[in-house]
């Protein structure tokens, strides 16, 4: 911080003869002040002191910090370059996952809800109709897949009389149900004349086929009798759902195992809602001056001019005539058994269990042959003549949930009434009695 000038000669002469020098700091506090250095001139009083700049005396300082620094600093803006693109890469793929998800979730929620296609939207679902699954007197079934790689059946109408008001109460029906037993409703087709439904698909057909076949030989024993059970609680779960579990109470009127299907795992689902008819909770009944239905499952009320008033337990009485089918393994109003020894299956049926006789069943053990008698029971319950005598299908549902033995219901063909003889008279007469009601609603 100091700087002196050079020391005379003859001083340092005298220093050799002991002579001592001494001599004031110069009074630098006016350069330090000022960032400056200062020396003395002259003689070194205070004033003479003199103010000077010194250049370069901390380079070496400096370059040296900015050696240390340099890298340290580099090193950090490295780092902070790196997560900020990470960031930046980690939160632009996370927002288009989310953007796939949220379209994922809105293609599969338009899946739930009916939607409406054109025909040519239908052609391309299935391929110009390539694979047919299925035919009837509705029309022909087709698979196809919509573009979420959701697998469909679609049923294209025939285009006769009538087929209006069956469009109208499907699509009207199932549009609002959502029941794990009621087979979906995934769209349909209004194009002009050509009219459609769009179904998901089960891989399994109809429970018809797992019952009987053309040859009268049962397939139903690859099933079991647990999964009979099983699907016999579903159909009634799913026929509850339908009376209790919408806004408005809906009945199904054509309950029967071909509108049963089975998807991959053989969970029954309830379809075909063309005869369907809604009304009110608190409505009672409601008027009908048509039958509707099939031969063998239609309930008395229903083809009888003495009722002319319909229920929910219309219904009843059709699930009841299913189970026993299941128990038979062959169709209740079946022509071609009418000379068996059964003779009607349902009359042998209770007669059998009310003599405390066994059904005749092969290869079943004590587990299953209460299985049996329990769907017997449940069946003959629900097809009492009158709908008052038969139970709700809630009360179907814990029936066959409970674990109590059933006691077995009156008899359901036990009556003098020739219009109740003529409900359990072999299919032909029955059907001749509904060939002069006309058709009208």
């Amino acid at each position: 911080m100091y700087d002196t000038a050079p020391i005379p000669r003859d001083i340092i002469e005298s220093m050799k003869h002991d002579f001592c020098l001494s001599w004031s700091n110069p009074m630098c506090n006016k350069c330090a002040a000022k960032g400056l250095e200062c020396r003395l001139d002259g003689n070194g009083t205070e004033s003479q002191t003199r103010c000077f700049y010194i250049p370069n005396k901390d380079k070496g300082t400096e370059s040296r910090k900015l050696v240390i620094t340099g890298p340290i600093l580099g090193s950090f803006l490295l780092v902070l370059i790196s997560i900020g693109i990470y960031w930046f890469h980690h939160s632009n793929k996370t927002e288009k996952e989310n953007q796939m998800k949220i379209k994922k979730f809105l293609e599969d929620y338009k899946a739930l809800k009916p939607t409406r296609y054109t025909y040519a939207d239908l052609k391309r679902i299935t391929n110009q109709f390539k694979d047919r699954i299925g035919q009837g007197g509705y029309g022909i079934v087709f698979k196809g897949k919509l573009s979420n790689e959701v697998t469909v059946a679609v049923k294209l109408l025939n285009n006769f009389k009538g087929n209006g008001d069956e469009f109208i109460n499907e699509v009207r029906s199932m549009g609002r149900i959502h029941h794990v037993n009621v087979a979906r409703l995934v769209g349909f087709c209004a194009d002009g004349v050509r009219r459609a439904l769009v179904y998901e698909f089960l891989q399994n057909g109809s429970l018809d086929k797992y019952i009987f076949s053309a040859d009268g030989q049962r397939q139903s024993r690859n099933l079991g009798w647990e999964k009979l059970y099983d699907i016999a609680l579903g159909i009634a779960k799913g026929i509850d759902y339908l009376h209790q579990g919408c806004d408005q109470r809906i009945i199904h009127l054509d309950i029967k195992p071909h509108n049963v299907l089975l998807d991959k795992n053989f969970n029954p689902k309830i379809s075909d809602f063309g005869m369907a008819k809604l009304y009110p909770k608190e409505q009672s009944s409601i008027s009908m001056t048509a039958a509707r239905g099939t031969i063998g499952y239609i309930a008395p009320e229903v083809f009888s001019r003495n009722f002319r008033h319909v229920s929910y337990k219309s219904d009843v009485y059709s699930f009841g005539m299913l189970l026993l089918e299941i128990v038979g393994g062959r169709k209740n109003m079946d022509v071609n058994d009418e000379n068996s020894s059964q003779g009607y299956f349902p009359e042998w049926v209770y007669n059998r269990l009310n003599r405390e006789e066994d059904l005749e069943m092969e290869n079943v053990d004590e587990r299953q042959s209460k299985m049996i008698k329990k769907l017997s029971i449940v069946g003959l319950r629900c097809i009492q003549w009158y709908p008052v005598d038969r139970p709700s299908m809630n009360k179907v549902v814990r029936m066959f949930e409970g674990d109590k033995d059933l006691v077995m219901p009156q008899n359901p063909f036990a009556s003098n009434d020739s219009a109740k003889r003529s409900s359990t008279a072999p299919s032909k007469v029955r059907h001749s009695s509904l060939d002069i009601i006309s058709e009208s609603d």
